[in-house]
């Protein structure tokens, strides 16, 4: 059956694996709850189980769009200040050279000079939120970076190449933050946090697939766009996940409140 793509919160830093007797931290409180739960669901939601997942996640750049194709690739603690369990980690899920090739396959059909890459880590924007998903890691995952140029458009267009994969029993994620301004927190962030998110749902979910994809390569127009995103990349992903959702509808699929932030995902399809 055909998969939908995803846009997913990836939390912050190792926020689902904190000590809960460590309420001292700000990523052991329990506003994370709703998120992780949400992550667990995930495959449970889908029609149906994806054969791999193809992962694009805010914490990879690269020149242009280069696709990881490690068969065992080790975890890369990209975080800092944690204790020290948290670098502890595992998660052994397989790499998916072969997804690796189609994509890159497609990717250059379109016009997109792809890279491929075997060495790197997955970033915490994988392994955290896939861990939560995936517990048993029993479902091969190939990353896909990002452009390091950031243009909404070129991921846009990318997500659109990558979306015969849905057809092919592979579910494309990306995992960023749809709010990710790290200087603010608390009350400060709750208005205008709350602002955006609406206009960016409002966008998201706009029900003409080319003017919502208009509206979103345009996302810097929004209300508080540069509050929201000082640097766009942990937004980017959406791009991807959008272009890859084609014609098809685009919900909410979560919203939670953390740090005073407000915080969604959406689905295509």
């Amino acid at each position: 059956m055909k998969q939908p793509a995803l846009f997913i919160p990836h939390g912050g830093g190792p926020c689902f694996f904190m000590d809960p007797a460590d309420p001292q931290h700000p990523h052991s409180d329990a506003m994370w709850q709703p998120m992780q739960d949400y992550l667990a669901g995930l495959i449970a939601d889908l029609p149906e189980r994806p054969r791999a997942i193809l992962l694009v996640s805010g914490h990879w750049e690269t020149p242009g769009f280069t696709v990881h194709d490690g068969t065992r690739p080790p975890l890369l603690f990209d975080y800092f200040g944690f204790p020290p369990h948290t670098y502890q980690l595992r998660w052994d899920a397989p790499g998916a050279p072969a997804l690796a090739d189609r994509a890159a396959e497609l990717l250059e059909q379109a016009g997109f000079p792809t890279a491929r890459e075997s060495e790197r880590g997955w970033d915490h924007g994988v392994f955290i939120p896939m861990k939560v998903a995936l517990p048993n890691a029993d479902i091969p995952v190939a990353q896909l970076s990002l452009r390091r140029d950031l243009d909404p458009a070129a991921h846009i267009a990318a997500g659109r190449a990558l979306a015969p994969l849905r057809d092919e029993g592979v579910l494309i994620v990306g995992s960023g933050m749809s709010f990710h301004n790290l200087r603010v927190r608390g009350a400060m962030a709750t208005a205008p946090s709350r602002e955006w998110d609406d206009a960016l749902r409002d966008a998201v979910t706009d029900p003409d697939p080319a003017r919502r994809a208009a509206r979103i390569a345009a996302w810097n127009h929004l209300p508080h766009a540069r509050f929201a995103h000082p640097r766009e990349e942990h937004l980017l992903p959406l791009m991807v996940a959008l272009g890859a959702g084609g014609e098809d509808a685009a919900i909410c699929a979560h919203r939670s409140t953390v740090l005073g932030w407000t915080v969604s995902g959406y689905r295509f399809g």
